[in-house]
């Protein structure tokens, strides 16, 4: 099929040139520094995703990264702790429209060289990460829950795509200090922000291409920030051109599970992320009346409307839950309460008795929390703004512990109205996570699912199998066409991930997207190179089933790889150009 859209000449010549470097749909280790042994230095997982809408052969991403911590022999050779005050927020760049990928080496707190016999001590110092830079230099630890975007870069409170590109990337941080006393803010978990105006600088390790890290989140004793994620307005037509947006649930009591009422928050930014202003979205509750947004996705069209959307009840709904929507149209200075636009949605998981999480594969699985929480892009023309739809497409998991289902919705009027969701998964797939995209001229979208093909296991025993796949369609008329697979990854045994407490496996909560005019991009959750370890399994369910089975050491009881979860990813040029 034929697409056609108007583009300015230097646009044009741009795409043109990124388009040259996309090949055959690929096949790629994002986390390319993550080593195979030992875990928990092999375990990666929480993919995130963004493109360059000014430069788009230039792709990053971002993961769970635990390349720096202590192996499990360290101390108790059955325990497989975080090492205190070392970050896990991993950073991947690729110069070459997603066909390759690099990660940088900088300095600080690092338990990277923690390697060593049964019972060793380990002593964590300043040294090599492959995380972000600069929270241990600011009583900070980089904690992971990833989230990336790019806008343009301010020059004397000005924004432009002529000054160059900045990379926003938020995460969860906590205090590097273990007293009251040495604490860079109140609370258990708050959001910070890290910044770069130089991304090939930052790829090639140099630490000063980053700024230190912001603290955004407005923070109590008993604050515990969460599932942040993050947005620059980057279509020069929309009146708050240079925004930036950090949505995150706001958890005021211990810990998620324990820590009601909660909140959304959306963190607005105007000068380029040095200043931010927090706002809340709806009201604060969970409860059994109702459950506050979570999950959340932030966005903005062409006209710089900006969008918020996540999972939550409303009363209207029956105190079911809906994928949710909150709009601003005075560049997030106020927001719309939020309204349901799709579900109701349920969580096909059902709850692991240690675990007290839901899971979709089995028991003692990988947690779904967050299954069925939206994710959502918007064809807002980007960098110029000038051939936009403003057309909003959106992704969730939904369905029953049989067939958890790939929803897929679309809205092409802002959101007012909505399409009925329908399933878009391949045959046999259970769906996990998900994510869509839709280059920025609307012509195309892309949904990325990582999905089981087992049916769920009541033992862990039996094999398991999770796939990463990537899918197209053309956008036809007033709605989008049937899906195909465009990629569909290497199988893996999720029983080979894990938790650091070994208790049960791990993938994180989200797999991402995006998308240029030429090509897709996505990154998933991957098993292919973990190694499934019998104790292991036995020793979970043990938990489960009252019977006694000693803990395993996992470094004298598994194979090298067991816990060797990956972030895979790949490019895909656009089938019908």
């Amino acid at each position: 099929m034929k697409k056609l859209s108007a583009i300015p000449l230097a646009a044009a010549l741009a795409l043109i040139a990124a388009s040259t470097a996309i090949g055959a749909a690929s096949d790629t280790r994002v986390s390319i520094g993550s080593p195979p042994a030992p875990f928990s230095q092999n375990k990666q997982n929480e993919p995130t995703i963004a493109v360059d809408a000014h430069a788009p052969n230039v792709l990053v991403s971002g993961s769970n990264d635990n390349i720096d911590m202590e192996d499990c022999n360290a101390g108790d050779p059955t325990t497989c702790p975080f090492t205190h005050g070392v970050g896990v927020s991993g950073v991947y760049f690729s110069f070459d429209s997603g066909q390759s990928w690099t990660q940088p080496t900088y300095t600080g707190w690092s338990a990277r060289n923690c390697v060593g016999a049964p019972g060793y001590t380990c002593n964590p110092g300043v040294g090599p990460i492959g995380t972000l830079p600069w929270y241990y230099e600011n009583g900070l630890v980089a904690d992971g829950d990833p989230a990336v975007a790019f806008g343009p870069k301010p020059v004397a409170g000005s924004f432009s795509w002529a000054n160059g590109s900045r990379l926003y990337y938020a995460n969860l941080t906590s205090n590097f200090g273990a007293t009251r006393s040495e604490e860079a803010f109140k609370g258990f978990e708050a959001i910070a922000v890290s910044r770069t105006d130089n991304v090939q600088a930052a790829a090639a390790n140099v630490k000063s291409a980053w700024m230190p890290p912001v603290l955004i989140s407005h923070q109590s004793t008993t604050t515990f920030s969460d599932k942040e994620q993050v947005w620059a307005d980057n279509a020069s037509t929309s009146p708050f051109f240079g925004n930036a947006y950090v949505c995150w649930a706001n958890f005021v009591g211990q810990e998620k599970g324990n820590a009601a009422p909660a909140q959304l928050q959306v963190a607005v930014s105007s000068d380029g992320g040095d200043t931010w202003s927090v706002h809340p979205i709806g009201a604060a509750a969970n409860n059994g009346q109702r459950n506050p947004l979570d999950g959340c996705t932030v966005r903005t069209g062409s006209d710089g409307t900006a969008y918020v959307f996540g999972v939550g009840t409303v009363a209207s709904g029956g105190h079911a839950s809906f994928e949710l929507m909150s709009t601003s149209a005075n560049g997030g200075q106020t927001w719309s309460s939020p309204t349901p636009v799709a579900g109701p949605v349920t969580q096909p998981g059902v709850i692991d008795p240690v675990l007290g999480r839901p899971t979709i594969d089995g028991i003692a699985g990988a947690r779904s929390d967050l299954a069925p929480a939206p994710s959502v892009d918007i064809a807002n023309g980007a960098p110029s703004g000038g051939d936009a739809t403003n057309r909003i497409v959106m992704s969730y998991v939904s369905g029953d512990l049989a067939t958890p289902h790939v929803y897929f919705t679309e809205s092409s009027d802002g959101g007012a109205t909505w399409s009925a969701p329908r399933p878009i998964e391949s045959t046999g797939d259970r769906g996990y996570y998900t994510a869509p995209a839709i280059s920025p001229n609307g012509t195309d979208v892309y949904v990325v699912y990582n999905a089981f093909t087992t049916p769920y296991r009541s033992d862990t025993t039996s094999p398991r199998n999770l796939v990463g796949v990537v899918l197209h369609a053309d956008v036809t008329g007033s709605s989008t066409g049937g899906f195909t697979a465009i990629h569909r990854g290497a199988n893996g045994d999720p029983r080979g991930s894990s938790q650091n407490n070994l208790v049960g496996e791990f993938l994180g909560d989200y797999v991402y997207a995006t998308a240029t005019r030429t090509f897709g991009a996505a990154v998933w959750n991957d098993a292919r190179n973990a190694a499934d370890c019998p104790a292991i399994d036995a020793w979970r369910m043990s938990l489960r089933d009252g019977t006694t089975v000693p803990r395993p050491a996992p470094e004298e009881d598994c194979l090298a790889t067991f816990g060797n979860s990956d972030i895979y990813g790949g490019a895909y040029p656009d089938p019908t150009p």
